[in-house]
């Protein structure tokens, strides 16, 4: 085995930091080398990382290995916001998503989450840490903003594979005004400035097709995430083991989240199950006094008794402890420590009046990181059918095919039971036992389906309740917490496409993913123009782009100039009604319907007539052709895209997904632009078929490295604006004929 000696070198430097002595250095060099040799990483011609191990763990460290290399600025933001140290990098404004992640699980509470998991999976959390750190021995121009050190319990805090996972639903405005003590910050991390009626729609869309509407005979699976754009990687990682799994991964997680094997494919998109609860504590202080407000005037337990809250007749203690946390404060760190309270409900996260709230939710690493590796080797239905039992996969929908033709879905994983007598979508009161989770339900006691007779099942981030057609779940077998989703466009649409398909294959069904039509628009549009006839006398220059939507056949493309009217007239009046009483409750689609057919009709031509005028003012033209607006643009690696007006950028013929395009571009304007960016929607997307052997062909928004001198940061860009897919290199023969690079780590 030859290393050379700047190698020698630069691991000697890494391990001397991470506080290894000189013998245990030169162990630990000779282990990660003789591991690289274990590992083999073929590059595609579009860069992608083909990953073969002996062991799964082998592999693993090869997955991350290659993934640091594609993005290691993203491999390490994941981990310094899951870690909760995001403010020593972004400063104070980041305290508090810092306290959250620590509210739920301590750094020490990581390491022993670690130390208990069954040898399997620490091997592969230890193979992960190996693999980013190696990666950072032999690249000494990569500077980490600040992990220059990963280590094993680290996944403990990534364990599930969704953008944010279960602890981003709880509110860190509620944190930090509990736990801030009445001290106001500059900046709450990524707040948006989109209005709430149109803020675009996260989740994805997820088809499942039976054998008999195929050409081929064989079940297929549209993967269609719609996540911000470049947060997942493209990668096949395959071991001696029995891995052989291809599909999109998460920055710096061991796993492919939503992908394929050659028998099963896994498809998650984002549910609306009711998986977290607040519990309304009744906490008081030694002299029975009502705790009020968290602040200086609680008493310290230490010198004036402990905390306590009632739980049916008994009283229990507030569980209290400390964490400090850093933050950037100029060229240097400061400090802040906290007091953390917990009751056995979970960790107190607001106030409701002048009571504590604990939000309680899935937290359970190990089998969630279990459950999420153990998915991606399965062989067949029975199998996968077994590993939904662990019940870790609490902010996920799945859709489901494989080589035996069957399809399935499982809505949602983890749902706690409940007792029906309380509103679960309400606070809770957590003095009453009876309000407490009865444990989990069964999966067979879920919203699923296997192999329904239309032979095809959709989910949009929508009710379980159409997701086979006339076939689907009834409402009324499930309780109102199991199921509480609403309907929406990119799911009337799903619907629309699959009735009465036939005769399917890779390319039809990707021609199904990317249908044109806009069901939002129907009312919409309808009730302008309805306006238009009744009471357009007043708007006399409106009449030829009137004429324009009345022509319109409702479908995105990039010369379409009844969509750039289309798109903006519906953006400004929903601004225009937020917050008003009669749009205020009501669901996204029932709203875009209400501002077709609920407003006065003055009010709906005066919205229209400004769109029109903004248009002028901003493109020279109220005519201008949608692909003008609505762009692709990759300037540079930041997670951050800047975007320039002036800079080169590609037309898209995409729609937001709050019309009900199937093929989603979440697009808005950004700082001193007048045109309109997507970063999220679309981004990996694959149609797969199984059979005696898998095919698949893939997307990838703008490309797989994050380096804007990689041959392979925007290779897919036109490809992307184009529909222009790529054949996926599964078997090793494929993989090898457009192999552009064969190397171990660190070579």
């Amino acid at each position: 085995m030859k290393i050379s000696l700047i190698k020698i070198t630069l691991l000697l430097s890494l391990l001397a930091l991470a506080g290894c002595g000189p013998e245990e250095t030169d162990a630990e060099l000779q282990r990660l080398a003789a591991r690289a040799q274990n590992v083999t990483i073929i590059r595609d011609d579009f860069g992608v990382p083909h990953i073969y191990g002996k062991t799964d763990a082998d592999a693993v460290f090869g997955l991350l290995y290659a993934q640091s290399e594609d993005d290691f600025n993203r491999v390490e933001q994941n981990y310094i916001w899951a870690t909760g140290r995001l403010a020593e990098v972004e400063g104070e404004g980041a305290l508090y998503s810092d306290l959250r992640a620590r509210l739920y699980m301590t750094s020490e509470e990581a390491q022993q989450a670690y130390a208990a998991a069954p040898d399997w999976l620490k091997k592969l959390c230890a193979a992960f840490a190996d693999g980013v750190n190696y990666y950072l021995a032999t690249h000494p121009q990569v500077k980490p903003r600040l992990l220059t050190h990963f280590e094993p319990w680290m996944p403990m805090y990534f364990s599930e594979g969704s953008i944010g996972g279960d602890i981003e639903s709880v509110d860190l405005a509620g944190i930090q005004a509990f736990y801030g003590e009445g001290r106001a910050l500059d900046v709450l991390p990524q707040q948006s400035a989109e209005p709430a009626g149109l803020k675009e729609p996260g989740g994805s869309n997820g088809f499942a097709i039976s054998g008999r509407l195929t050409e081929s005979g064989n079940a297929m699976l549209l993967i269609n995430p719609h996540t911000s754009f470049f947060f997942r990687s493209e990668v096949h990682v395959v071991s001696e083991e029995g891995l052989n799994a291809y599909g999109a991964v998460t920055w710096g997680q061991f796993f492919v989240y939503q992908g394929f094997n050659e028998h099963t494919g896994w498809m998650h998109t984002s549910t609306y199950v009711d998986f977290m609860d607040d519990f309304v504590e009744d906490v008081f202080k030694p002299d029975g006094q009502a705790a009020g407000q968290h602040g200086d005037q609680l008493p310290d337990s230490h010198e004036h008794g402990q905390l306590m809250y009632r739980y049916g007749d008994e009283t229990r203690p507030v569980r209290a402890s400390e964490v400090t946390l850093k933050y950037k404060d100029g060229e240097s760190l400061s400090e802040r420590t906290f007091t953390l309270y917990h009751t056995h409900h979970g960790p107190v996260t607001h106030m409701l009046g002048d009571k504590w709230v604990v939000t309680r939710i899935n937290w359970d690493p190990v089998h969630a990181l279990q459950q999420s590796f153990t998915r991606t080797k399965l062989s067949d239905y029975s199998e996968f059918r077994k590993m939904i039992d662990i019940r870790t996969n609490s902010s996920n929908n799945t859709v489901f095919a494989d080589s035996q033709g069957n399809i399935a879905y499982f809505h949602g994983n983890f749902v706690p039971r409940r007792n029906a007598g309380f509103d679960f979508s309400q606070p809770l009161d957590g003095s009453d036992p009876a309000t407490d989770w009865l444990g989990l339900h069964e999966v067979d006691e879920l919203v699923t389906l296997l192999n329904p007779p239309n032979g095809w099942i959709q989910n949009c981030n929508s009710t379980p309740f159409t997701a086979a057609g006339e076939f689907s779940p009834k409402r009324e077998d499930y309780p109102a917490y199991m199921a509480p989703d609403p309907e929406n466009f990119r799911a009337l649409h799903a619907v629309r496409v699959l009735t009465g398909v036939h005769g399917l294959t890779l390319d039809s069904l990707i021609d199904l993913a990317y249908d044109p039509y806009l069901p939002g628009f129907e009312k919409l549009i309808a009730g302008l123009l309805e306006a238009y006839d009744l009471a357009g006398s007043h708007f006399p220059t409106l009449a030829e782009p009137i004429d324009v939507l009345r022509n319109w056949n409702l479908e995105v493309s990039a010369d379409s100039v009844a969509m750039t009217l289309a798109h903006f007239y519906g953006v400004a009046y929903s601004d225009k009604v937020e917050g008003r009483a009669d749009a205020y409750d009501l669901e996204k689609i029932d709203l875009i319907n209400f501002l077709g057919t609920g407003t006065p009709y003055d009010e709906r031509l005066q919205v229209f007539s400004d769109t029109v005028a903004m248009l002028n003012a901003d493109f020279g033209q109220w005519n201008t052709p949608w692909g003008e607006v609505n762009r692709y643009q990759r300037i540079n690696g930041d997670i951050q895209q800047p975007f320039d007006d002036q800079a080169p950028s590609l037309p898209v013929g995409m729609a937001s997904g709050n019309w009900g395009a199937l093929a989603s571009f979440g697009a808005k304007r950004y700082p001193g632009t007048k045109r309109i960016y997507g970063t999220t929607g679309n981004s990996f997307v694959a149609v797969v078929e199984f059979g005696d052997k898998v095919r698949a062909r893939s997307m990838l928004a703008g490309g797989g490295s994050g380096d804007p001198n990689s041959v392979h940061f925007a290779d897919q860009s036109q490809r992307y604006v184009d529909r222009q897919f790529k054949d996926v290199a599964y078997y090793r023969e494929d993989v090898d004929k457009r192999a552009e690079r064969t190397y171990h780590p660190g070579d």
